[in-house]
Formats: structure tokens, C-alpha cells, sequence
């Protein structure tokens, strides 16, 4: 369900063991990357015979990836220059190796001297070997120009090798610019920067190739941080013959508050759409009519009288708790004290695996302290407004920092949280990140949210574990935005449009 996305340093430590304790030399690693890379280009451009090739090769390890490059593209029949940033003497280990192939072999090269002024020669292609994910802090002046001057080569094919230079491989931000390629080759796995929904302007074509780092590696040495992969749809339980409505998860929705009751109807429906053998939804009885909404398959449970929360309305409500298989509480909840001091009682009271989405949040934000009684295999669904509630800070501050949020939140609490937004962040207890590749503008719907906490309780009431019904939900939510935006490219779906076609975006993916 997940591949691995290192940090910079996690990446560099991976070489290192490869190279010092496995045993495969360095050379070969950079052979692979440089012939991985040709690869990538030739798929992506087309035939490079004739074409006019410039390569800016920095002084590290990405410019030996260049060197590579520059003498397998020659061998192709393309007319390579490449422009070296230091003097080849300064070039050190595998880098000086391959610089010494390439010049043995008669590769076009030019020192590319920091005095002078920033004019590139014309090419049909420019790969930037200039950076890779090693690069912190902000680029110096010489390298900036130079990032500047690719971006303004408007009639050249742009492929970046490892990143794109410039681009901040923990963050996916420009430092204070980044090459904005068409197409980008990273080796071995995608850095946390470059799966960043902010990345995106700079990577164009994201591509991951292997160069032969052991999956042994990998495992002794793992990742801090995960990408949600294209199988996770995979690990929804098929239906069985054998199945019936009470094997396949009854799911208890609490919430609703006067002139907010679509929020529970949308997610019963959504529960129903994503798999749910059963929904019912418990909500002040004066409300149970405008809940319902006239779907039949709803079920409701109307509590106490009026159409407020009250203490009559949690005391009917406790005891019927332990009969789900789980819970979603919070869609249209409200903020007033009863729905606050309902909160509280469930959290305290025990409850069987839960979503806690919108007012709900709210109530942990008016009182932290509840977040440290929350049952295990529980999962909270802030989006950035809520998350900055809850940590005290502002929108913006969280979603500056949405990983470090997400993770210090979900350890503290010992919950899993789903931060949610364009790029999905899912925090773990542990402190492992998980990440959704997806963006899908059509999401950006009012009642949105309430669609993915019932899909998520839906999910939970299989039995899914609390961390992986989050993935599956983010990403079959994502999927279902995609969808979307065949029949509406300029958005204007509606909610209820998401949950309908979740079990189309199932069959598609599975069948």
C-alpha cells in the first residue's frame, strides 16, 4: 500500500550503507542513475539523434549523473555539450570517474565559469545536473542565475536529473527559485519534497527509476515518511458470496444540530457508497426528518426531544454505543454546550473505533484534555483551519509547516490525524507520515469532508485498522475527485456527486 519516501538524508545514508556495507561500488550506482535517466528522456522526448543536448553539471554527484548522461546521449547520435560548473580537477570520486569516461571518449565539454554572464547556447534539450537533493539553504548567485536562464530557454525541452536544482528536496519549496522542468528523473524512490503537491510547478513529469539500491536497505534503514501507493484500493475486503448487511459493518454517525443536518445525511450516504452493510444516524429527534432527507436506506435514531443537545440525549445515547462496529462523530454536531459536554462523555465513556470530524474537533479544541482519552483506532480529520484551533497557531503557520503539525499532533494525541488539503498529510503515533499523491480541485465542494469521515467510518467498520482506513479513504477520495473532473473540468459538482461515484471509481481501479 505504500512506498517509501526518504528525506535528502535518509536517501544520502541509503548510498552510503549501499556503497560501505553492502559493497556495490559507487561508480555502478551512478552508471545505473545516468543510464536510468537516458532512459527516462528517450520515453519522454523521443529520439535525440541530431538534436542539440546541453548538460549543466554541477560539482557533485548530480553533476557525475550529467557526465553519464552526456556519453550515452553522444553514443545515441545527439550533438552534447556539456557545461561544467568547476574546474575538472575539483571534481571528486565517482563525479571525477565518470568526467574522465566522458572526456576519454571525446565528449564536448566547456568550463562554465562563474564571471560569466548567463547566456546558454540554443538546444532542443537542457538537462540540469547542477543540484541534486543534497542542496539546503538558498542558492548562491552564480547558480541562481543559471537556474534563471534555464527557466527562460522557452523553445528547450527542460529535464531536471533528481530534482529539479534549486527545489528543497525536504520541502518541495524553490530556495528562493527552482528550475521548472518538464519532466524529472529521481532515482531509487521519490524524495518527501518532490511527492509534495507544491513541487509540482518545478517537477513536471515526475519519474522514479531503481539503480540498485538493496530492498534489504531499505528495511533495515526505513523511510521516516510513506507515499499512499496506486494499489490501495486493493486492500478493501472483496465481497463474499457469503456476505450479508450485518457482516459487511454497521456504522453508528452522531451529529447534527439545528440548520446543519445535510453534514450526517452526507455522511451516511457516503458510508452507504463506500461499503457500509449498515448506517444509522443518531441525532436529537426534532432533527431525525431533515437528517433522513427521504432516503430510505438511512436509518435514524432519534433521541430524546427537541432539537438540541441535551443530557437526556447522551444518557440514551451511551449504552447503544458498544452495538456498532464504529462510530463518526461530529458532521453538523454544533458548538453549543450540549453538543460539547457529548463529546466529552463518549470520549470518556469508551467507544468503539471512531472518526472525530468537524464540531468534534472543535470540542477538543475547547478542551485538550480529552484528546489523551481518545480509544485507540481512532482517527481525527482537521482540515487546516481546525488543526491550527486545536495547536493554538494560524492557517497559514500550519499549512507552512503541514507535515511537522500533522506528525507532532498525531504523536501527542497518540490518534491518527488526517490533515487534510491537497496532498493529504496522514499523521501516525509513531511519528511516521504518510502522504496522499493526489490533488483534485473538485473536492474544494461543501460537504466534502463530511464524505470522506464516512468513508472512513465505513472502512473502520470492516475491520481496517485505524492508519489504513484513513490511506484508503484519502485516496479513493482523492480518486473519486479525479473522477469528477472528467464530467466537470471547471468543478461544480456537488457533494453528494462524490459519494455517488465511489463505487464507479472502485470498479475502475479493481475490475
Amino acid at each position: 500500500m505504500f512506498s517509501p519516501l526518504p528525506t535528502p538524508s535518509e536517501m544520502s545514508n541509503w548510498d552510503k550503507v549501499t556503497i560501505n556495507e553492502i559493497g556495490i561500488r559507487g561508480e555502478i550506482l551512478m552508471e545505473n542513475a545516468g543510464r536510468e535517466a537516458v532512459f527516462a528522456l528517450l520515453k519522454g522526448y523521443g529520439n535525440v539523434s541530431g538534436k542539440k543536448i546541453l548538460i549543466i553539471a554541477g560539482s557533485g554527484n548530480n553533476g557525475g549523473d550529467g557526465f553519464v548522461m552526456g556519453r550515452m546521449l553522444a553514443d545515441l547520435g545527439a550533438e552534447v555539450l556539456i557545461l561544467h560548473t568547476a574546474p575538472k580537477s575539483k571534481y571528486k570520486g565517482d563525479a571525477a570517474y565518470m568526467l574522465k569516461v566522458a572526456t576519454r571518449l571525446g565528449v564536448n565539454m566547456k568550463f562554465f565559469r562563474a564571471t560569466e554572464k548567463i547566456i546558454l547556447p540554443e538546444a532542443d534539450i537542457i538537462i540540469d545536473a547542477l543540484l541534486g537533493t543534497g542542496f539546503s539553504g538558498e542558492l548562491r548567485p552564480f547558480a541562481y542565475a543559471i537556474v534563471e536562464a534555464i527557466n527562460e530557454a522557452k523553445n528547450s525541452f527542460i529535464f531536471s536529473v533528481d530534482i529539479p536544482s534549486g527545489l528543497n528536496g525536504l520541502t518541495g519549496l524553490p530556495q528562493p527559485v527552482a528550475v521548472q522542468a518538464q519532466m524529472t528523473v529521481t532515482f531509487e524512490e521519490a524524495k518527501i519534497g518532490l511527492a509534495l503537491p507544491q513541487a509540482d510547478a518545478y517537477t513536471g513529469t515526475l519519474v522514479v527509476t531503481h539503480i540498485g539500491i538493496p530492498n534489504e536497505v531499505k528495511y533495515k534503514h526505513p523511510a521516516t515518511h510513506l507515499l499512499i501507493r496506486e494499489n490501495a484500493l486493493e486492500f478493501i475486503p472483496a465481497p463474499s458470496p457469503s456476505m450479508h448487511k450485518g457482516s459487511s459493518g454497521h456504522i453508528l454517525l452522531v451529529g447534527a444540530s439545528k440548520g446543519l443536518t445535510g453534514a450526517l445525511h452526507l455522511a451516511g450516504i457516503s458510508a452507504l457508497r463506500a461499503g457500509a452493510g449498515l448506517v444509522t444516524m443518531a441525532c436529537p429527534d426534532g432533527l431525525a426528518a431533515e437528517v433522513k432527507a427521504g432516503k430510505p436506506e438511512l436509518m435514524t435514531k432519534g433521541l430524546g426531544s427537541g432539537d438540541q443537545w441535551n443530557d437526556q440525549m447522551i444518557a440514551e445515547l451511551l449504552p447503544e454505543l458498544e452495538k456498532y462496529d464504529a462510530l463518526v462523530i461530529g458532521p453538523g454536531l454544533g458548538r453549543d454546550k450540549g453538543a460539547l459536554d457529548l463529546v466529552e462523555a463518549v470520549v470518556k465513556n469508551g467507544h468503539p473505533p471512531a472518526v472525530f470530524d468537524a464540531d468534534a474537533l472543535y470540542a477538543f479544541a475547547k478542551c485538550p484534555e480529552l484528546l489523551q482519552q481518545i480509544a485507540e483506532n481512532s482517527i481525527l480529520t482537521p482540515h487546516p483551519g481546525e488543526m491550527a484551533r486545536m495547536v493554538n497557531s494560524t492557517i497559514p503557520e500550519v499549512e507552512a509547516k503541514r507535515i511537522n503539525t500533522a506528525r507532532e499532533f498525531a504523536t501527542e494525541s497518540k490518534t491518527i490525524v488526517v490533515l487534510k488539503g491537497a496532498g493529504t498529510i496522514i499523521g501516525c503515533p509513531d511519528g511516521q507520515i504518510v502522504v496522499s499523491p493526489l490533488s483534485a480541485p473538485n473536492l474544494a465542494a461543501a460537504g466534502s469532508g463530511d464524505i470522506l469521515a464516512g468513508m472512513g467510518g465505513a472502512l473502520l467498520a470492516k475491520g481496517i485498522p485505524a492508519m489504513q482506513s484513513a490511506c484508503i479513504a484519502v485516496y479513493w477520495h482523492g480518486l473519486a475527485g479525479q473522477y469528477l473532473a472528467e464530467n466537470f473540468p471547471y468543478r461544480g459538482n456537488i457533494a453528494t456527486e462524490i459519494a455517488d461515484v465511489l463505487p464507479q471509481v472502485l470498479k475502475e481501479e479493481l475490475c
